[in-house]
């Protein structure tokens, strides 16, 4: 089952980092490895059996080319939790 939920598990190298409410993250900028804005940061998507988030949504910035992106049914953009690299200040995908 999958679903919006309020909590966000940052993994890496297989290990629990920390945990995020989703309110922490949500608002955050997302950009691309190389600092290019893409938009703000609407949601996770989170696998409701593991907890594991496997996706974020994004409002997409007006000034992206929409078409080199996967976009979710409400055209918000869609990065799988395996691209992002960072979540600090900004939030950071790539690949």
């Amino acid at each position: 089952m999958v679903g919006l939920v309020s909590l966000y598990f940052v993994i890496k190298q297989g290990k629990l980092v920390k945990t995020l409410e989703s309110s922490d993250i949500r608002g955050k900028k997302v950009m691309n490895r190389k600092g290019a804005y893409l938009g703000i940061l609407k949601s996770s998507l989170v696998d409701r059996e593991t907890g594991i988030p496997f996706s974020i949504l994004v409002e997409p910035s007006e000034d992206i080319d929409l078409g080199v992106y996967t976009l979710d049914d409400t055209g918000h953009l869609v990065f799988s939790s395996e691209s992002i690299k960072s979540i600090e200040d900004n939030v950071i995908v790539g690949k």
